[in-house]
């Protein structure tokens, strides 16, 4: 298994990768991202997120998308770990710590003191393996977020 830096030619399967992670986590009809959208996020002009990819054998079996963060309390950017996903047949060979673990390096190297992530609340095959490698819940933090109607209207708001 090699862990590296995702290139242009591996966003057919990262696509592909995001789209069987929203099946995991039972919410595909949201996952509408195309290739195109990957290609201008990651490798565009001016890339607004990164990616890490698991691959054996020359297949792209794991990702790890990410995109930086920025706390005015560090006063320093961090990582935000927006998709980790392993394919079934590779679980348990050690993808999912080798790309948080590549993560990890980026934040170390960058001196970028966090490493975040959200994790469903019913997931607990990825929260067990979450504790096992260190990761604290932040349980006092609940995520918000406005989409659809909801953020056009708060746009027009004054």
């Amino acid at each position: 298994m090699e862990i590296r830096r995702a290139t242009p030619d591996d966003v057919p399967a990262i696509a592909e990768l995001v789209r069987e992670l929203a099946d995991y986590e039972r919410a595909l009809e949201e996952a509408t991202a195309t290739a195109e959208d990957f290609t201008t996020a990651l490798f565009g002009e001016a890339p607004t997120a990164y990616a890490h990819v698991a691959e054996v054998d020359g297949q792209v079996v794991g990702l790890a998308l990410w995109f930086l963060t920025f706390s005015t309390w560090t006063g320093r950017n961090g990582i935000w770990l927006e998709d980790l996903y392993v394919q079934p047949a590779h679980r348990g060979t050690g993808a999912g710590t080798a790309l948080v673990s590549a993560l990890a390096r980026e934040c170390v190297e960058r001196g970028y003191p966090r490493l975040e992530w959200t994790v469903l609340d019913w997931n607990e095959p990825a929260i067990g393996f979450y504790r096992a490698i260190g990761a604290l819940a932040q349980e006092e933090w609940t995520t918000q977020r406005v989409t659809g109607e909801a953020l056009t209207g708060l746009a027009r708001r004054a």
